[in-house]
Formats: structure tokens, sequence, C-alpha cells
């Protein structure tokens, strides 16, 4: 029976977070920078990450369950004296 093979592409342009996230690189950073203003530079070094439908999507194409581990809301609790 065939395997399932994840889409290599993918792989080397993303990474999984411990926490489940996928970290991607933004485009239009590398090459053709001149006219660009630094601000523009300078938000592409700040790390973007996937939507919760591409992340589905990012899981169809690597057949592996990309699960986002949420946190438990941490209430505060209040002390009544």
């Amino acid at each position: 029976m065939p395997k399932n093979k994840p889409n290599k592409g993918l792989l080397k342009r993303i990474r999984l977070t411990k926490s489940g996230k996928v970290k991607f690189t933004r485009a239009f950073g590398r090459h053709k920078r001149s006219h660009k203003s630094g601000k523009l530079l300078r938000s592409y070094h700040r790390p973007a990450f996937a939507h919760s439908a591409d992340r589905r999507r990012v899981s169809a194409m690597l057949h592996q369950r990309i699960s986002s581990a949420a946190k438990p809301s941490t209430e505060t609790s209040e002390s009544t004296d």
C-alpha cells in the first residue's frame, strides 16, 4: 500500500513550534530592497505565524496532525476577606 508523503517544498519553508504554531518567513524581503523603506524591511524580521485555516491546510499537506495546544485560561481568584 502506498505511503503518504509530506510536501517537501513546504517542509523547507516552515517550522513547527513547540506550541503547535506554524512559523514562516515573510516574502519580498530578500532582494530588490533598494526601493523598499527601512520600516517595511524591518517588519520582515518579525516572525510570521500561519492562521488557523492555514494550519489545517498545512497539516493536510504534511499528512501530520498539527495541534494548537491551547493554554488553559488562568483566571485570577478573588480573595474575600
